[in-house]
Formats: structure tokens, C-alpha cells, sequence
């Protein structure tokens, strides 16, 4: 399947809705789409922002006042997001499994934002059946609690939530979006992995470069079958 490339940041909904940023109020919304020729005929701002309200003077829909302020705050939340703190829940913690040291290592630039590491994993059930997938470890750290992994050697298993998960025993095999990345089913070169901020692709195949800005690690540990990471430095857009 042919990708084509994205022109905006963002999707073509929210892209729209930046348009709202500069107003303050509805009042201020209203006021945008009143015309000369309505205070010279009308000769009330009242009645011009009546006019403009019932959507006579808008190429689509006029917003009503509650749909402005929604749309509004969740602009507002995507372009200006809030810095919340994080905790590094790895520090500190007595770690010996060689994965567990290697995640740790990434935790603190995954939760800045970074680094976006992807992680394949590859695992055998005790009755012998192969479960494995593709974790977004930026979206995993927050979204779950990471303390029985670093400090109790819980295993990581894939999820059926996850970018990638398959389980050979139940036939399932599906693909998910995450917080950063949107995966893609390319009919030459597989699954492939497109990080939602930068919009570089991340290649899994083995027998390919990982793609631009990524590097991929292969991690030995005696509790897992098979491990790899793709690290990838996201370049923001200035």
C-alpha cells in the first residue's frame, strides 16, 4: 500500500481547529465572521453576532457557543501540552536481568519524549505455544505502573492492545495505533512502523536498515526467547 506523504503536524481535523487559537471567546469567533456591510446595514454588534450565530456568514457550519469552547480546550491541549513530572521508577531498583538493565537505561528519554524505543519481543508459552508482539515502550511507561518490572522481575509480555501482537495458539494477530506510532502494512516490505510525531518510518525486517534516526540492539536475556530494540531519536518540528 502506497504512503502518502503528510503535508500537516497534525490530522486534518485538529489542523482545522488551530483556527480557534486566537480567539478568546465565542464573542471573539462571532466577530471574525461579521461583515462591513452587517454593521452598516444592522448597526449593533448584537445583531451582527445574531446573524453570525445562525451561520449565515460562515463557508461551513458556525460553532455554537459549547462546541466553540470544546473544540477550543482540545486544541488548546494539543498545540500547548502540559509538561506533567514523571518519576523514574527504574532508579535505584537492584536490577540484574540484562533487559531490564536496558530498558532502564531508555527510561528517562522515553519519558521526555526523546527517544520513542519499540520493542519485539517473542516469547513461548509453558504449553509450548509462541506469543509475540511490538510494545511502544514511551506509551507503555505511561499508561501502566513499571515498579514490578524494574524492582520485582515481573516479565514484559506483549498485549493484544499493542502495536503489534500475535498469539499462535488463538490465531490472533493484530496491529494497533499508539501514542506515537501508526503501524502500516506495506505489501513489499511488511509491517512497518510510522512515528507519529516526526512521521519517520521504522522498519522491523531484519534484513533491512531500521530507517533514518534508529538504531536497533539485539538484547540477550535467559528469560526471554527472543528480544530486539528500535530506538528511535524523534526529530520534533521547530
Amino acid at each position: 500500500m502506497a504512503m502518502a506523504e503528510k503535508k500537516n503536524e497534525y490530522p486534518p481535523g485538529v489542523e482545522a481547529d488551530r483556527s480557534l487559537l486566537p480567539f478568546d471567546t465565542w464573542e471573539d469567533y462571532l466577530d471574525s465572521l461579521i461583515e462591513i456591510a452587517d454593521l452598516r446595514n444592522l448597526r449593533s454588534i448584537d445583531s451582527a453576532r445574531t446573524i453570525a450565530a445562525l451561520g449565515y456568514r460562515a463557508n461551513g457550519d458556525t460553532l455554537t457557543e459549547k462546541e466553540f469552547y470544546t473544540r477550543r480546550a482540545v486544541i488548546h491541549s494539543i498545540v500547548y501540552p502540559v509538561v506533567r513530572p514523571y518519576v523514574l521508577v527504574s532508579e535505584g531498583a537492584k536490577i540484574d536481568d540484562p533487559f531490564n538493565r536496558e530498558l532502564s537505561v531508555r527510561e528517562r528519554a522515553n519519558r521526555v519524549g526523546i527517544l520513542q524505543s519499540v520493542i519485539f519481543i517473542r516469547h513461548f508459552t509453558k504449553g509450548g505455544f509462541e506469543i509475540s508482539g511490538y510494545i511502544d515502550y514511551a506509551h507503555r511507561l505511561i499508561s501502566e505502573d513499571w515498579r514490578p518490572f524494574f524492582r520485582a522481575n515481573k516479565m514484559l509480555w506483549p498485549r493484544d492492545n499493542d502495536l503489534g501482537y500475535y498469539h499462535w495458539r488463538h490465531g490472533t494477530v493484530r496491529s494497533n495505533i499508539s501514542r506515537n506510532y501508526k503501524p502500516i502494512m506495506d505489501p513489499d516490505r511488511g509491517l512497518l512502523f510510522q512515528n507519529r510525531h516526526d512521521h519517520k518510518i521504522i522498519y522491523p525486517d531484519p534484513h533491512q536498515d531500521p530507517g533514518q534516526n534508529t538504531t536497533k540492539q539485539r538484547i540477550y536475556s535467559p528469560r526471554y526467547t527472543q528480544i530486539e530494540i528500535y530506538d528511535h531519536v524523534v526529530r520534533r518540528k521547530s
